[in-house]
């Protein structure tokens, strides 16, 4: 959540999300959730059922933490 208050990313997919977000009004949350769940339906063909289902519980409650509190225009300064 700090990343996204600072318009900062660590690369990849939460600066695409960011992008859809400013210019699509797409939330980032919800879009980072749908890569996430992507990345863990492929993991079930590789990994233990309980390590996958860990994994989804982790990205569900990162990413709805992210959709419920980053909102555009929140964290900038008024001038």
């Amino acid at each position: 959540l700090m990343l996204f208050r600072h318009r900062a990313g660590l690369g990849g997919v939460n600066i695409l999300a960011l992008y859809l977000q400013e210019n699509f009004n797409i939330r980032a949350g919800y879009f980072q959730l749908a890569v996430d769940m992507v990345i863990l339906v492929c993991a079930f063909l590789t990994l233990p059922f309980d390590k996958v289902l860990l994994s989804i519980l982790g990205a569900v409650i990162l990413n709805l933490i992210i959709a419920l509190n980053h909102r555009p225009g929140r964290y900038l300064a008024a001038r």
